[in-house]
C-alpha cells in the first residue's frame, strides 16, 4: 500500500490555515484537479464529504469520514465509499518560526494486485505532486487571508 507524504513550510499562520482546510467545499475553487467537494453529513467534530477529481486524465469519486482535531492542528480523512480499495491520511499543522509547517499524508490502493506494480508508481508520482500543488494553493489562499488582518 502506497504511502505518499509530503511536508512544506508554508509563511502564514497555522489559524488561517486550518481554516481553509476544514472549508473543503472551496477546494475546487483553487485547486485544478478537485472538480467538487459536497458536505453529506456534518456533526460537531466531523463531516461525511463527497469527493470527485481527477488525477491523471482519469475522475475518481468517493466519500470521507474527516474527523477534526483544531487543538493538535489535525484534521484525518478515511474513505468510507469510493472507487478505491483504501485511501485515508491526515494533515498535521506544526507553528515554526518561519510559519506552519503543513504535512499531507496519503495512504492508498486500489485494490487490483495484478495491476499495483504498473498503476502504484505512476499514482504515488501523481498523487505527491498533487499533494504538493494543494500544500502550495491553500498556502497561497493563507498567506492572502493573513495579509488581509
Amino acid at each position: 500500500m502506497p504511502v505518499v507524504t509530503v511536508t512544506e513550510v508554508v509563511p502564514a499562520s497555522m489559524t488561517s490555515i486550518y481554516k481553509i482546510l476544514s472549508d473543503m467545499q472551496r477546494f475546487p475553487e483553487f485547486m485544478k484537479n478537485v472538480e467538487s467537494v459536497t458536505i453529506a453529513e456534518q456533526g460537531e467534530d466531523y463531516t461525511h464529504s463527497v469527493w470527485r477529481t481527477k488525477l491523471q486524465g482519469a475522475t475518481f469519486q468517493w466519500t470521507e469520514r474527516d474527523e477534526f482535531f483544531p487543538q493538535q492542528g489535525r484534521i484525518s480523512y478515511r474513505q468510507i465509499q469510493g472507487d478505491l480499495k483504501k485511501f485515508e491520511g491526515f494533515w498535521q499543522l506544526r507553528q515554526t518560526s518561519e510559519g506552519t509547517e503543513v504535512t499531507l499524508q496519503t495512504d492508498f490502493e486500489f485494490g487490483m494486485p495484478m495491476l499495483a506494480s504498473l498503476l502504484n508508481p505512476v499514482a504515488k508520482l501523481a498523487i505527491r505532486e498533487n499533494a504538493k500543488a494543494m500544500v502550495r494553493a491553500i498556502g497561497e489562499k493563507a498567506q492572502a487571508a493573513d495579509s488581509e488582518h
